[in-house]
């Protein structure tokens, strides 16, 4: 559940006349993430989970399932009801992390507090950070500042608390840790090292928030994940996908002209978009016509969706895309209804659709360029032909000229996928917008599969699928 800011957390890091907006409940990391410790009971996750990158009388393994993290069962622990002791060292609990949490925002919130010595991030339950400092009273400003701040507006609210441990245990300075006194620590990224990760770029940057929050109240520096030169940045980006250094930088928010007005909605624009990375906000605008904005996760998506995309054609228009100088999207109160009726604006944050909220749902999208073949997946086990055609015919596209359904592994088998081949790519386009999350009845529950499509590198479809 995400704080709301109740209780004794009620310290709202806002800007005046700032509304509390609707909170999301994703989390954009999961239990197979990196610095993953076990959990060997039920308690909620509070300092304890944190020990095994804490320094201790226990010894330590450099070649331990946890990157040298020593055991749990060792780590100094606080009973409920005990009082908290101060410490230089605090855990963070970030509640409603609603954009994804490094050592780059940490460090940004607490530098001004006082010298951060180390930074290491857990994701076990949520997510949690430590946070050393080189003193008690600089801990203890942090924890009287920060407490029940948001570091984004509405969203990743921070619970402190002193920790148990020293020190921190750092054996490897990347975007879930980082020992600022030791910037080589493990080789680092790439020899991109310094005194901590600041600059320009980052390693999974999130949408631009609107203002408000600590990170949009002057403490950031252009927002999240800044990377670059002293931190995890600078050359190392090209290898996690990353812009190249030199390239000129945009923002996230993409400009789309060119638009079939009868036949585009926000929906069907995130169906489309969303192949390359995540959809923040969309937007269309009533004095252009056919002309539509999006923020979209990153400024990489931006770039992604303009290399495969633009100068598509599909509904017997040409699709242009372009770079926007805004930031971001600010809210719609009252959009306008588009010709089929359905709102002119549609906020996404949170939306399970989208396919890059954490690093390994990001690494299994494969970066394909628009092709006649398109790859479905995420449908009931047993599926048959008419069905899929039943899809396009009902959203007034045409429908594929060949199917080929892959073959079931084992009886269990959950769900299905497949291969569907249009005569054109503007057909495939048109279908993928209309089809790709559309419900298919689910026979063995009330509750529908979600077909979700993408463009497949496959030049052809095999008359036998390999069994």
């Amino acid at each position: 559940m995400a704080f709301n800011g109740d209780g004794p957390f009620n310290k709202r890091m806002r800007t005046d006349g700032e509304s509390v907006g609707q909170k999301s409940n994703v989390h954009y990391y999961t239990d197979n993430d990196y610095y993953t410790p076990d959990q060997n009971d039920g308690d909620n996750v509070s300092s304890e989970l944190m020990g095994e990158a804490c320094e201790t009388t226990g010894e330590t393994n450099p070649n331990g399932p946890y990157g040298g993290f020593s055991d749990y069962d060792n780590q100094p622990r606080r009973r409920k009801g005990e009082p908290e002791t101060p410490n230089h060292v605090l855990l963070m609990t970030i509640l409603n992390p609603a954009y994804p949490i490094t050592v780059d925002v940490i460090h940004t919130i607490c530098q001004p507090y006082g010298n951060v010595l180390r930074i290491v991030i857990f994701k076990k339950n949520g997510v949690q950070a430590m946070v050393e400092f080189d003193g008690i009273d600089p801990a203890t400003r942090a924890r009287e500042g920060l407490q029940g701040a948001d570091i984004y507006s509405g969203c990743c609210t921070l619970r402190i608390e002193y920790a148990k441990p020293s020190k921190l245990n750092v054996y490897k300075n990347d975007a879930e840790s980082w020992d600022f006194t030791n910037p080589n620590v493990g080789g680092g990224m790439n020899g991109q090292m310094g005194g901590g990760p600041r600059g320009g770029g980052g390693l999974f940057n999130s949408p631009m928030p609107d203002s408000g929050g600590l990170m949009g109240s002057g403490q950031g520096q252009g927002g999240p994940f800044m990377g670059g030169a002293g931190g995890p940045g600078g050359a190392s980006l090209s290898a996690m996908g990353q812009p190249q250094p030199g390239l000129p930088q945009q923002g996230a928010v993409l400009m789309v002209y060119g638009l079939n007005k009868d036949k585009m909605n926000a929906d069907r624009i995130f169906n489309l978009l969303c192949l390359y990375g995540n959809i923040v906000r969309i937007k269309f605008l009533k004095t252009k016509e056919g002309c539509a904005m999006v923020q979209m996760g990153d400024a990489l998506a931006v770039e992604r969706a303009v290399a495969n995309l633009n100068n598509t054609t599909f509904f017997g228009c040409k699709m242009q895309l372009g770079y926007s100088k805004q930031a971001f999207l600010a809210d719609v109160q009252q959009p306008y209804d588009l010709p089929d009726g359905t709102p002119s604006f549609k906020d996404y944050m949170g939306n399970k659709n989208n396919r890059f909220i954490n690093p390994e749902m990001a690494s299994k999208n494969r970066i394909q360029p628009p092709s006649k073949i398109l790859h479905f997946f995420n449908t009931p086990p047993g599926l048959d032909e008419e069905t899929l055609k039943q899809v396009f015919l009902e959203g007034e596209v045409v429908e594929p000229k060949s199917i080929k359904l892959f073959p079931s592994k084992s009886e269990s088998e959950r769900s299905s996928s497949g291969l569907l081949e249009f005569n054109n790519i503007s057909e495939a386009l048109e279908a993928l917008v209309v089809g790709n999350h559309a419900p298919i009845p689910n026979p063995n529950s009330k509750f529908p599969f979600i077909m979700k499509l993408c463009f497949s590198s496959s030049r052809h479809i095999p008359n036998k699928m390999a069994e």
